[in-house]
């Protein structure tokens, strides 16, 4: 019987540790995507131009965004000329902590 719950024990352990190293990696762990800051921080705008810019003109149209992107276009579009561009993306406000 201790012989039975040992094993389920280590076998319990090892998948926890198996699943722990899967979830880090998909956040940008060691095995994911390098981010500008740091682990688990948003990525700078080349990275975004790269996964959303569809024209390669180097800047973003609302039409392009994805994910919170979407309900922040208009803060970030300082110029309010339909593009975010690097500059802008330098100076946006920075998302609030626990917002959805």
């Amino acid at each position: 019987m201790k012989k039975t719950i040992r094993t389920l024990i280590i076998g319990a352990s090892v998948l926890f540790a198996s699943c722990a190293s899967q979830n880090n990696q998909s956040q940008g762990g060691s095995g994911g995507q390098q981010r500008s800051g740091g682990q688990g921080g948003a990525p700078n705008f080349s990275q975004l131009l790269s996964q959303m810019d569809a024209n390669k003109d180097g800047k973003l149209s609302k039409s392009e965004v994805k994910g919170r992107l979407v309900n922040d276009f208009s803060r970030i579009d300082s110029n309010s000329d339909g593009f975010i561009t690097d500059s802008e993306m330098e100076n946006a406000p920075r998302p609030q902590r626990g917002r959805n």
